[in-house]
């Protein structure tokens, strides 16, 4: 049971090779071996995916001022290369992943000549947490605005995937004003926190932790997360994935997530004002489509789009899929008709083949 508990929070938290690369983003990559900032675990050398190694050179930590600490959190994130007078696109990761989830779709959005940030989210991704601030909901919400007021300080389009969709109407709720839209992708934001784990004795916790990092438990979660994939490509790209952790405080952060209960947004999807894409793997094993339906139908102004042959994470196993509907979205307002896709989740989900009116 506590197996399955820890397991159950590790989906979305690996990290791939998209199964089909964008031959412009390959023809302009160029990989250094060294220069990698010193704050990255040592293992950043075994990476194979240039992707992933490209974006690293990139990271950086931005000192950022919040309450509940006494010093500035030194954060880290990818500042984008494009300034732009439009909207800028704000992109977070998933539960316990870190920035390096946007390898292949950041690129791609600078190219479109979108200004783009990719944010760790306190307590995971590679920011300085030595003197470990409070890692709980609240505190990961203050420390992500203090982030956009220091540094962003206009209205963004906000991107989250599976459990940052939850951090993402969060803080779209809590902090209207710095959000004018919202990008949800294969969003886990039904989940009643982190559950029987926010009771477990801190010890138990710890060993669940060490569990929750192990290569094994990332191995299989990348198998439900993506298909048709190599051992070798699936172990260099959990090795990604798990790369934040092992930041020296990442068991402390984790433990202290844990224990404080997690995110339980399914009461404010109703108050999310802001206009919302809702992106879906058409074969996600992680979050049901069901899920889906129930989510367009509860945001009072969303749009639904599927990608074909694609699993739980589409940014990374259908990049080019995921950046012309977030481009799309950014770039034009458009009347979302969704007479192409909702009918069809709609009957893979009930059965029934229902076809609804715009709203």
């Amino acid at each position: 049971m506590l197996l399955n508990m820890f397991f159950s929070l590790s989906i979305g938290s690996s990290a791939a090779l998209p199964l089909r690369c964008n031959a412009k983003l390959t023809s302009s990559l160029r990989v250094c071996a060294d220069g990698f900032p010193s704050f990255l675990p040592k293992e950043i050398h075994t990476i194979q995916d240039p992707f992933a190694t490209k974006l690293a050179l990139r990271i950086q930590r931005l000192p950022v001022p919040v309450r509940f600490s006494e010093n500035p959190i030194m954060s880290s994130c990818v500042k984008p290369l494009v300034q732009s007078k439009e909207t800028p696109v704000v992109l977070l990761h998933g539960f316990d992943s870190s920035c390096l989830e946007w390898r292949y779709v950041l690129p791609l959005l600078e190219e479109s000549g979108i200004e783009t940030w990719a944010i760790d989210i306190l307590g995971w991704g590679f920011s300085d947490l030595e003197k470990l601030p409070p890692c709980d909901v609240k505190s990961k919400r203050d420390h992500f605005y203090q982030f956009w007021k220091s540094y962003i300080r206009r209205p963004m389009i906000l991107v989250g995937p599976s459990l940052g969709s939850a951090v993402a109407v969060d803080f779209a709720v809590n902090y209207p004003e710095a959000v004018e839209k919202l990008v949800l992708i294969g969003a886990s934001v039904y989940a009643e926190g982190t559950g029987k784990l926010a009771t477990l004795p801190r010890a138990v916790a710890y060993a669940g932790v060490n569990l929750l990092k192990s290569v094994p438990l990332r191995l299989y979660a990348t198998y439900l997360t993506f298909t048709n994939i190599s051992f070798g490509t699936s172990l260099d790209w959990t090795n990604v994935g798990r790369l934040h952790c092992l930041m020296p405080w990442w068991d402390d952060a984790t433990v202290d997530f844990m224990t404080s209960g997690g995110y339980n947004v399914a009461p404010l999807i109703g108050k999310v004002k802001q206009k919302t894409l809702i992106i879906w793997g058409e074969n996600d094993r992680i979050i049901s489509n069901k899920f889906a339906v129930r989510l367009h139908c509860e945001l009072p102004d969303a749009a639904i789009r599927q990608i074909p042959n694609c699993g739980h994470l589409p940014h990374l196993e259908r990049p080019d899929s995921t950046i012309k509907l977030i481009v799309e979205f950014v770039q034009r307002e458009t009347k979302e008709s969704n007479q192409c896709v909702l009918p069809y989740l709609i009957e893979k989900a009930t059965g029934q083949l229902i076809w609804p009116t715009s709203k």
